[in-house]
């Protein structure tokens, strides 16, 4: 994983700014202001995507703020001008949806991922914006997609990993009826500055509870357990250099206005004194294409490909995480070139270390 790779694998979008809860761990800086994107940084961002979808595989993922907030007129004439080869997805927090976003949904073939914490106990960070739980309303919402007979996914956030918490966690999702699950462990980043460390022996029991649980009843894809197991047969096989691709994917987030801020979501809408506001160009006035093969001018980006190639010469960790993430290591350390940060500890350390606890915890006696 050396550079940038030319061609993304999909491109996040933000239909608004808003979002109609005020989630206390949110990262986003603008999800009270309601600033939607005009249809022409859509039809300018098609005229790389749709080449790239023909080409091979290819996604749009609809990113907020919430992108229903924006309502189905709008977010239909930003779909519009992609084409047909062009996988839609959104990340929703499920309070909006009812029958007619079941509708929409499937008239537009749009893969639904919902945030969810697990059990009402759980979710308390979830409120509206007025400070009331919104659990009910997600909870409406998923049950508005399965009584349509819409497939989803859904994406949970940990505060606390301890015992007892991911068994709790993957039962309740096995009820929910989610086909994928992720499972983040809360992150220091943008708005949000609480702290994410935590102590690495629960951390770490945590992730194995969790493939613990997973195994009993495989029926949910587990997306970081998954991953784990396919990096430790790749090593017990002697091929994990082929697991990471050789680019790092750009994941270029296309604000509201056009501005594209690559690697991470999460510096969007964020200014610094030193790196200005993260953006490497704006697709109203340079396509997408051109903005990505010039990226790693963007000064800020070639600070943080030293920090990869830093993680890549003194963590043995690197092989399985490709050297963390730009915001986790911005947010958390003031700059692009460090290494480890807490995020690594908590999701990529740990997560392995919890996978191979359980290994070893359920090894065959020996005969």
């Amino acid at each position: 994983m050396r550079g940038l790779a030319a061609v993304p694998a999909y491109v996040v979008m933000q239909p608004t700014t808003l979002c109609n809860l005020d989630c206390v761990y949110c990262y986003l800086p603008l999800r009270a202001a309601d600033r939607r994107m005009p249809v022409a940084v859509a039809e300018a961002v098609a005229a790389s995507v749709n080449p790239w979808a023909r080409a091979g595989r290819f996604s749009v993922v609809w990113h907020g703020g919430e992108p229903l907030a924006a309502g189905r007129e709008l977010l239909a004439a930003l779909i519009a001008p992609f084409g047909p080869e062009v996988e839609h997805h959104v990340q929703t927090n499920a309070a909006l949806i009812d029958d007619a976003w079941c509708r929409f949904f499937a008239e537009h073939q749009i893969r639904v991922s919902v945030s969810v914490d697990g059990p009402r106990e759980h979710n308390g960070g979830r409120v509206t914006r007025g400070g009331r739980p919104a659990y009910d309303r997600i909870v409406r919402g998923v049950a508005a997609l399965r009584r349509h007979g819409l497939p989803f996914s859904a994406l949970a956030v940990v505060g606390h990993p301890k015992p007892g918490l991911a068994r709790e966690l993957y039962d309740f999702f096995l009820d929910l009826g989610p086909d994928v699950l992720g499972v983040n462990i809360e992150e220091t980043e943008g708005v949000n500055t609480r702290a994410n460390r935590h102590d690495a022996a629960a951390v770490t029991a945590f992730w194995a509870e969790l493939v613990a649980a997973w195994r009993r009843n495989p029926r949910i894809h587990l997306r970081e357990v998954e991953w784990s197991l396919r990096y430790a047969a790749a090593v017990l096989d002697g091929v994990e250099g082929e697991v990471l691709p050789h680019h790092l994917d750009p994941i270029p987030t296309v604000g509201h206005d056009g501005s594209v801020t690559v690697l991470s979501p999460e510096l969007a809408g964020f200014t610094n004194p030193r790196y200005g506001d993260f953006s490497s160009g704006n697709v109203l006035a340079t396509p997408l294409a051109e903005i990505l093969a010039e990226a790693t001018q963007t000064p800020w980006v070639g600070e943080f490909l030293t920090g990869v190639e830093a993680c890549r010469s003194s963590c043995p960790y690197f092989g399985f995480c490709g050297g963390g993430h730009a915001a986790n290591r911005y947010f958390e350390q003031g700059r692009f070139d460090g290494t480890e940060t807490e995020h690594c500890r908590n999701s990529k350390i740990r997560l392995l270390e919890g996978v191979l606890e359980h290994a070893r915890g359920h090894r065959s006696p020996a005969v």
